[in-house]
């Protein structure tokens, strides 16, 4: 169980109760929702099963997956801060502004120069309003936006403010600019890229995003989830006994 100096510990391989938090590294190619339902599966029936901030499919890394009790914790653990690792692709552009949609080439598109990159970063960090994407949850008149979206009508979503902590460029070839996004709750990284390409007047979507941190869940500590099951979920859960 957890100690009393406020860290987050394992829980003891006695106890029974599937009570806390599994730091899930989500694969590629699975909702977060299916990745719930999976483990899920491996649970008696009746154990309460959430999770606490949605990964798009083609993202992999840090999903946190709150069983029983620790369901009760899944807005402050939202709120906690988080990090990514984040692909961009300039010089084209998709209607869901990453991979699951066809890509499309942006009229004369031009490689940018890195200070001008630099520059166009810059002026994203800090608390700002953005856009989600049109393919988000994001609700409009009662309906999923990415719904309408979908069936093909036009998807008008207000800009709300987020908080982007820094964006650190780790690595620029053309057409691939990659970045390490530190961010709070509710930003859209599929938005950062979407709005980076627009301010380079080259078009830009997301192709790679990995989830690094929420708060002091790391993608280093994540557990895959074909490494799961019925015995081994109990050893693995993290006690929030201690406030975060």
């Amino acid at each position: 169980m957890a100690s009393g100096n406020g860290s987050i510990q394992l829980l003891s391989i006695a106890t029974m109760a599937y009570d806390g938090v599994l730091n899930l590294d989500k694969p590629p190619g699975l909702t977060s929702a299916r990745a719930v339902d999976r483990i899920k599966r491996v649970l008696s029936g009746g154990t309460k099963v959430g999770h606490a901030g949605t990964l798009d499919p083609f993202a992999t890394g840090v999903l946190l997956v709150l069983i029983g009790k620790a369901t009760k914790w899944s807005q402050k653990l939202m709120d906690q801060p988080k990090e990514y690792l984040a692909t961009v692709k300039l010089g084209a552009t998709t209607e869901t502004d990453d991979p699951e949609s066809p890509e499309s080439l942006y009229p004369n598109a031009a490689e940018p120069a890195r200070d001008r990159i630099e520059k166009a970063v810059s002026t994203m960090i800090g608390t700002l309003l953005q856009r989600p994407p049109a393919f988000s949850a994001m609700k409009v008149a009662g309906r999923r936006a990415y719904k309408l979206a979908r069936g093909g009508k036009p998807v008008e979503l207000e800009a709300r403010p987020v908080r982007i902590d820094a964006i650190e460029i780790l690595d620029w070839h053309w057409p691939l600019l990659k970045l390490r996004i530190a961010c709070g709750r509710g930003t859209y990284i599929r938005a950062i890229a979407r709005d980076l390409g627009e301010a380079l007047q080259t078009g830009g979507y997301l192709t790679q995003l990995r989830r690094t941190r929420i708060g002091r869940f790391t993608a280093a500590e994540a557990i895959p989830l074909d490494q799961l099951s019925a015995a081994s979920i109990g050893k693995l859960l993290h006690s929030l006994d201690a406030p975060l």
